[in-house]
């Protein structure tokens, strides 16, 4: 590892000293954050595969209900239900704390479940399909919040971990390159000087 290109001076090694200690310090707090970082993240993931899981099951009870439907009612008749459906979705900004740090997502806030049709002409599959496909638009909402959260949170993991080896790899060990560089230099300095002395002291006795 390459030093610091500084000159070999007391004030500059005290300033890099104090400089590697900061940088210690930072290191040590950026590893605590990264770490909390991947535990908040591998939580949220594990809220994932639950809800994709959800999301799946929900899919197996929707289409086939769907397919069922059309079947029984018809597609002129399904396609007449479909157009008289008509659901008010309300979007909210909300402000989430992670690991201490705030995210902004959307929280959406889906109305209670209704019947737009009357109940002449309609058949139990239609009621079905409604209520399969509403609960499938639920789960769809809470995965998109939360993987939303997931791929910020894994942004700035990848960021702090870039800069927990930025300091592990190049500033610290190039930092105590340079203390050890400037401390050999002025040891030998020093050492110099001590001749220097003891040769002008035997001169003049």
């Amino acid at each position: 590892m390459s030093k610091l290109n500084v000159a070999p001076t007391k004030s500059n090694l005290l300033a890099i000293k104090e400089q590697l200690s900061v940088s210690i310090e930072g290191y040590e707090l950026l590893e605590q954050k990264r770490e909390i970082l991947v535990m908040e993240l591998m939580h949220l993931v594990e809220k994932v595969k639950l809800l994709e899981k959800k999301m799946d099951k929900c899919i197996e009870k929707a289409y086939p209900s769907l397919k069922k439907m059309l079947v029984t009612v018809g597609s002129d008749r399904s396609e007449q239900i479909a157009r008289n459906v008509h659901y008010d979705f309300n979007l909210e900004e909300k402000s989430l704390v992670v690991a201490g740090m705030e995210f902004t997502t959307l929280d959406v806030h889906l109305p209670e479940i209704e019947l737009f049709y009357s109940f002449r002409g309609t058949f139990p599959s239609t009621d079905e399909v409604t209520t399969n496909f509403f609960e499938l638009l639920t789960i769809l909402t809470q995965l998109a919040g939360i993987r939303t959260i997931v791929w910020r949170l894994a942004n700035e993991v990848e960021k702090t971990q870039r800069r927990v080896n930025a300091l592990d790899k190049m500033i610290i060990p190039q930092s105590k390159e340079t203390v050890k560089y400037i401390e050999s230099v002025l040891e030998e300095r020093d050492r110099e000087n001590i001749f220097v002395l003891k040769s002008l002291k035997a001169r003049n006795l």
